[in-house]
This record gives C-alpha cells, structure tokens and sequence, in this order.
C-alpha cells in the first residue's frame, strides 16, 4: 500500500512537471513593410537619374568628379539593402533595418539631385 502511495505520488508529482509547464506562446511576427514595386522602380530610377546628371555635369565642372564616384554607390547600396531584406534567413528587425536603408538611399539620391541645379548643372 505504501509503494502504491508512493508510485501515485511520483506519478502526480510527474503529470505537474509536464503538464502544467507553461509553454511559451508562439509569438507572431509583425509582417515587414517592404518597398512596393511602385516605390522600389522609382528609387531606382531617380537614383539613375542622379548618377547620370552629376557624372554629365562632372564633365564640364572638374570639382564634382569626386561627388559623380561617390554617386556611382548609390544604386549598388540601394540593391544590397534590398537583396538583405528580401533573404529568406534575414531576421524580421534586420529586414526592417535593410529596408530602411534603402528608402534613405533613394532619398538621398533624390536629394542630392534637386541640389544639381544650384550648382550650375541641368
């Protein structure tokens, strides 16, 4: 009787251990806001733009030869942040991260551009 009391005992004291454990809720991951196909085709084509206007410019006005190779990183920076954010193991927060980047790429090819006509370029 005593070692049937025993094994009922343990036997709770198992069924405790296993079946009340909490187990961690699956949490969802928030879906990442990417660039929509509207978005990423005029990033790439006002960051285009911005490459050929100051390299054109840098012909006649040898003082943006250095701005026209800078410029020339702007479209491969924009598609590695975008070839980051878009691979199946790139953690959510990393994708984010990726895509943000890209959308301060194109804002900075956009602005850089409207800056070409202050200093002498059409």
């Amino acid at each position: 009787m005593k070692s049937l009391a025993l094994a009922l005992a343990m036997t709770a004291a198992l069924a405790a251990m296993t079946g009340c454990e909490k187990k961690p809720k699956a949490t969802k991951q928030k879906p990442v806001a990417g660039l929509t196909d509207v978005e990423l085709k005029r990033g790439e084509e006002a960051c285009k733009a911005y490459v050929d206007k100051v390299c054109a410019c840098a012909q006649t006005k040898p003082d943006l030869a250095q701005q026209c190779q800078l410029a020339k990183a702007l479209p491969e920076a924009l598609q590695i942040a975008l070839s980051v954010a878009t691979h199946p193991d790139t953690k959510p927060d990393v994708a984010t991260q990726s895509y943000d980047s890209a959308r301060q790429t194109i804002g900075t090819c956009i602005e850089e551009a409207s800056k070409l006509l202050s200093l002498g370029c059409n």
